[in-house]
């Protein structure tokens, strides 16, 4: 009798598999992929924003360094002119090849220093500048003659100093994107910066 009862206990089963439990692991899976690549977009955000960081750091200091040969020329080709009397655009013709003179001489500089040959660094100096230069002159001498009396004022004038001034930063804020454009396409003062002469 007592092996009878023992017989007829049945073991305990095992639950039967839930029909959303292959749903619940494939949302984990998901989820987990879902965390996985989360872990990945703050690095690539990152290395977007430090790529951009450094784009912007190179355009700015090649624009400084074109806005500084411009500068002297500038200064040099307004006070020249100014001081002898000359009219508007022959102290402006002045001024605009003193300050292509300058930035020029200022990439030439250190290419020639590092044993670049002459033709070579010429090339480099023309693609490198050129177009910052160009876009630096138009701005700065349209705003001298756009002040009234900014380009009649004599050098000890503060009116012909603060205007040299204003048109000057904003020659170089007009150069700064496409300094920017042209580095981020290789051209521009990548092509110098390539050379590690600065």
């Amino acid at each position: 009798m007592a092996h009878h009862q023992s017989a007829t206990i049945t073991a305990p089963r095992h639950p039967a598999p839930r029909s959303h439990d292959h749903h619940t692991h494939g949302h984990d899976c998901v989820q987990a992929h879902g965390d996985h690549l989360g872990r990945h977009q703050p690095h690539e955000h990152r290395a977007a924003n430090h790529q951009a960081t450094s784009l912007d750091r190179t355009a700015l200091m090649a624009t400084l360094h074109c806005l500084s040969g411009c500068t002297i020329g500038e200064v040099l080709g307004m006070a020249i002119g100014t001081a002898l009397g000359w009219s508007n655009w022959p102290t402006v013709g002045l001024a605009v090849v003193l300050a292509f003179f300058f930035g020029y001489a200022m990439t030439l500089y250190p290419l020639r220093r590092a044993g670049m040959a002459w033709g070579t660094a010429l090339g480099l100096a023309f693609a490198s500048d050129t177009l910052s230069m160009t876009t630096m002159e138009l701005v700065d001498n349209a705003i001298m003659v756009m002040i009234p009396g900014a380009m009649d004022a004599g050098l000890p004038d503060p009116l012909f100093w603060g205007s040299l001034v204003l048109s000057l930063l904003l020659a170089g804020a007009a150069a700064f994107p496409v300094n920017r454009w042209l580095i981020a396409r290789g051209k521009g003062h990548a092509l110098v910066h390539g050379q590690h002469c600065y």
